[in-house]
């Protein structure tokens, strides 16, 4: 029986960022500098086949610092942690790592800057995030108010309303987020920006490449883990756009009636999802259709991040 046509457009920048891709390599460094086990608090990056081959490897994930004796190293993850956590570390003599994304740390700065001149700061993101936490924890308790909808926004009482300052999660939708800054913008019109853009560069390209892709299919599928804020955010946006999209960790996880009557459908992976399981849905295709392939190209990356100095010297 001969298979049916399917044409597979396939999106451009997709998977793996500069952050998500030194993280890990910080975390395989570690293991070869210090051998097994490594600790890692909290997931490395929200992706279940790289955490799962990290472990194989020796990296050990923990919840809390108290978790890990002390005579062992330990990874601070991609998404920043707040600044006790450090402080706990040093308090107990542990060898620790930050793997904090340099986009993340970027927001960090900017909210110790905004601090240090008095202003009231709002933060644009998603409540219990990691990244979010972790930005929350820079400062005093109390010291940034967090806004998820132009709704928190109209419920928002700040202390003084002419130094006010907004910072923004770095996974968030540019759509969504750009709604959220204008209803600030109306409250508080004297409100001061980011120097540069917070939301980062790969998740901006991801959502714009996925823009693209919805025009030309009919079922977007995005390759990423339910708790990744930028994979779920590009579920968003193909939907937005108004075409069909699921989420899946793995081809394992697809639905084939979702095809009936489909003869274009889109593949992108979220920043935390290796390029592995892009091929593995891509062959789960091939297997079952008589597949064309057709990259959509919309900018090219070419964004690296340095590993910390620790891990290059001499033991």
């Amino acid at each position: 029986m001969s298979k049916t046509n399917m044409n597979l457009y396939i999106a451009n920048p997709r998977g793996f960022c500069a952050g998500v891709d030194r993280a890990i390599q910080i975390v395989e460094m570690a293991l070869e500098k210090y051998g097994a086990p490594v600790y890692v608090r909290h997931e490395i990056v929200h992706n279940k086949y790289v955490v799962e081959g990290l472990q194989k490897r020796g990296a050990i994930f923990v919840d809390e610092l108290d978790e890990v004796p002390t005579d062992k190293p330990v990874v601070f993850s991609a998404h920043g942690v707040p600044k006790s956590v450090p402080a706990e570390a040093e308090k107990r003599k542990m060898l620790y790592i930050d793997a904090t994304c340099p986009l993340v740390s970027k927001v960090h700065r900017e909210a110790e800057r905004y601090d240090r001149q008095n202003a009231e700061i709002v933060m644009i993101g998603h409540k219990g995030h990691p990244e979010v936490v972790g930005t929350m924890g820079q400062l005093k308790k109390g010291a940034i108010h967090l806004v998820e909808s132009p709704e928190d926004v109209e419920k928002l009482e700040l202390a003084s309303t002419d130094n006010v300052a907004y910072i923004t999660q770095t996974t968030l939708s540019l759509d969504d987020t750009s709604e959220i800054i204008t209803a600030l913008k109306s409250k508080y019109p004297s409100i001061k920006d980011p120097k540069k853009e917070d939301i980062c560069y790969a998740t901006t390209n991801r959502q714009n490449a996925v823009k693209e892709l919805a025009k030309e299919v009919e079922l977007v599928l995005i390759i990423g883990a339910p708790n990744s804020s930028n994979s779920r955010r590009l579920v968003e946006v193909a939907r937005k756009v108004g075409c069909r999209s699921m989420l899946i960790q793995r081809a394992a996880e697809i639905d084939w009636n979702w095809f009936e009557g489909v003869s274009a459908v889109g593949i992108s992976a979220g920043a935390s999802a290796p390029e592995i399981l892009v091929e593995e849905v891509m062959n789960a295709f091939k297997e079952r259709f008589e597949t064309s392939v057709e990259n959509i190209l919309t900018i090219e990356e070419n964004v690296t991040f340095k590993v910390p100095a620790i891990l290059l010297k001499e033991n």
